[in-house]
Parts: C-alpha cells; structure tokens; sequence
C-alpha cells in the first residue's frame, strides 16, 4: 500500500517512520483485529447465510448473492450474530440509516457489516441538507462489527455510534458536515449507564469533514456524553476543519468516561485538502477535555503534526491525562499545551522547524520528556523530511519521515 505524503513536509531535522503499535484495551471484549486489504474486509471465507446489499438491490428480494437486498432491509433482517456484505460501488440513500437499539449482537458473536471482500462500498449521502438530525450511518445498538466502509458528503456526523462493545474498522468517513465518526448518546434522555461503552475504533481514517460554521467537525470525536473503556487505535485524522479529536465534555452533562488513543496520527487539522481554513475552528490535533471537568484519558504512542493550533491540549482537562511516548511537531501554537491539571508527561517529544511557541506542561513531567523550549532535543533527528502513513497489512499504522519508518 502506498503512503500517504502530507501537504508539508516537517523540514526539522533529516530523515525516519513509525510503527504504531500496542496492547489491547484492558476492560473490553473486543474480537481480534482483521487484516487490511485496501479498506475492505478481509474474510477468508464467506460467512455462511449472509445477507447480500447490492446498489442496485431491492427490499423486497431474497438478499443472496445472485438477489441482493437494500442495507435498510438487511438491517432489519439480520439476526443476533449474522452477517451483511456491501458489494461494492456507490450508494445514495437519502435518510439516516440506524441499526436500532436492542438489535445487538452478542458478546461471544458480534453482528457484522462487512465490505465484501475485496470491495469497497461507498454510502455518499449527499442528498442530506446539512442538519443535526442528518447523520449517515447511526449505529445505535450493541456486539456490532462494522468493517470497509466509506460513509461521505451525511448532513451530520457521517458514522454515529451511541452503542456499546462495538467495532468500527477500516472505515473511511469523509466530507461530512459534523465530525466525521462520533460517539454520544443517543438521545437527551438516555441514562447515564447507557452512553455508549467499550467501542473499538480501529486502522480508521477521518479527513475534510466541515460544517459551515466551521466550528463543530471533528475528525473523531467521543464527547459530550459517553461511557467508559472507549478506545481508538491505529486511527488517522487529517484536514477537518475542527479539530482531530475532540474529548469535549461540558458542565450541562458532566464528566465523560475516561477515552485511549493510542498509536493514531493528527495531522493538517484547521485546513481542508483544498486549503479552505475557517479561523472559529479550535483546529487542535488532540483536544482532550473541555470546563474545567477532570477526566483521566490515555494518550500514548500518537503524533501531532502541522495542526491549526495545538497539537495535544488539555482544554481545560483538570484531571490526570496519561501522556506516554507522543510527539508532537510544527503545530501552528504549542506542541503540548497543558496549562492545568495534575497530567503525567513520560517520553513524549516535541520538535520544530523554526521557531515556535514553548511547551506548557503542568503536572507530573520528568526528564523522560524532551519538550520544546527554543532547541531541538536529540531524538528530534528522526522526524525530519516529508511525513508519509499507510496501514500495514494487519491493519497497523505505519509512519515515516524523509522515507524512513519511525516510533515515537
């Protein structure tokens, strides 16, 4: 798979990539990751009874291979366990499709909505205005398995996930008019203990979603209201108009359960691919809190580069974020802006080309760390050159810079 370069190359330093990689998220049943083969699902063998979704299908057909069915139908036909295939090509449904509360899959047996194998399904919503009520893809229920899917151009949010013990993987959610993939309740009313829990977000991309105040799309974003033990791994972030992710939490709702990122990559964010820029965006590589509530998340093994504004930032996050092993370069700002809080620093990195604004990071920093404070440190030698990142065949991120593979 070929990398994918950045518009700007780092220009630092002189040459290296990085492998991501890490432990699984302690707390959730979550299945094994798949391999990656061009952001379509990798099944071996088909699954026995799958329901079939074709472009051109009907509700009312069988949904085999030779009678596909509409997803809508598949949907609502699918049991506990089973499995959808998307055939490849483009769809254009012009309402929110919701896998509903309560149809769930099971712990042992997660329900899945696949690419076939070897394909890539688009679901283009372009037909949506742009409105909080127009999401794409709305995944409400619970032990699902979403894998290869493309969801554009939705009126909100282009993949909401107010379920729990989810997988999201391989997915691609792009030119939506909120943030791209995003998880929050369901409704105003839904209980705390049902925000959505131990979801998985996996070997994902989010890129150019922009909403026309520019100040809401994010890349990912798990804000707001969401429960405990939800982790993104090997995702990338790049060129929405917000931020890379958000963590935003607000008095109105309280604290949100503790968040891991863990081996992603945020880049570009506050500038869209084609270089539209919207000064009320936040435009922050990492926005990890919000109102002065503390919330513990676990950022390690990340890289921040060339974002709008910060590129890791407490945003008023008083808790006790965990900060191993990032690097953050060239963001327009601070590389780390940390300016309360108790958060524990160990082994991160900050670099720049040229000069730039001091790190602030109040908490618990040892010498572990090499911020910036007008020079480079030593291991700022490794991320120098143009900034490239494709998925490995085991869904893994991989970086480089100037060419060569790195780690932070």
């Amino acid at each position: 798979m070929q990398f994918r370069p950045l518009i700007a190359s780092v220009g630092v330093l002189a040459g290296t990539v990085v492998a991501l990689s890490g432990p699984t998220a302690q707390g959730a049943a979550l299945p094994t990751a798949l391999p990656l083969s061009a952001r379509a699902s990798t099944t071996a063998a088909l699954a026995a009874d799958a329901l079939y979704v074709a472009p051109g299908g009907t509700d009312g057909a069988a949904g085999t291979e030779s009678a596909p069915t509409t997803l809508t139908s598949a949907i609502s036909r699918v049991t506990a366990g089973g499995t959808i295939y998307l055939r490849g090509g483009t769809y254009t449904p012009a309402q929110t499709i919701t896998v509903p509360q309560g149809h769930d899959g099971t712990a042992s047996a997660l329900t899945t909505l696949a690419a076939y194998p070897g394909e890539s399904p688009v679901l283009n919503f372009s037909a949506q205005t742009e409105a909080t009520t127009n999401r794409g893809l709305a995944l409400n229920a619970s032990y699902w398995h979403l894998d290869g899917i493309t969801v554009e151009h939705a009126g909100d949010n282009g993949i909401f996930v107010g379920g729990s013990h989810n997988v999201i993987e391989h997915t691609v959610t792009r030119f939506n008019r909120d943030s791209g993939l995003q998880l929050s309740r369901i409704a105003s009313d839904t209980p705390e203990d049902e925000w959505p829990s131990d979801n998985l977000v996996l070997s994902a991309e989010s890129h150019d979603n922009a909403d026309s105040d520019g100040e809401d799309a994010d890349g990912f974003a798990a804000k707001l209201t969401v429960g405990p033990g939800n982790v993104f791994r090997y995702a990338v972030s790049h060129n929405n108009i917000d931020d890379g992710w958000d963590l935003y939490t607000k008095t109105d709702t309280g604290p949100i359960g503790p968040v891991t990122i863990e081996d992603s990559l945020s880049y570009g964010n506050g500038t869209l691919s084609d270089g539209t820029v919207n000064s009320n965006g936040d435009r922050n590589g990492y926005k990890l809190g919000g109102d002065d509530i503390p919330v513990d998340h676990v950022v390690r093994r990340s890289i921040a580069y060339d974002n709008g504004h910060h590129g890791f930032t407490y945003n008023r996050n008083l808790g006790t974020i965990a900060l191993t092993d990032n690097v953050s370069i060239d963001n327009a700002e601070r590389n780390f802006s940390f300016d309360g809080g108790t958060s524990v620093f160990r082994g991160n990195t900050s670099c720049r080309s040229d000069d730039g604004s001091n790190d602030k990071t109040i908490g618990d920093a040892d010498s572990s760390n090499q911020f910036w404070s007008g020079t480079n440190g030593s291991r700022c030698s490794a991320y120098s050159g143009a900034l490239g990142w494709s998925f490995a065949s085991d869904g893994s991120l991989v970086v480089t810079f100037g060419g060569n593979r790195v780690t932070p």
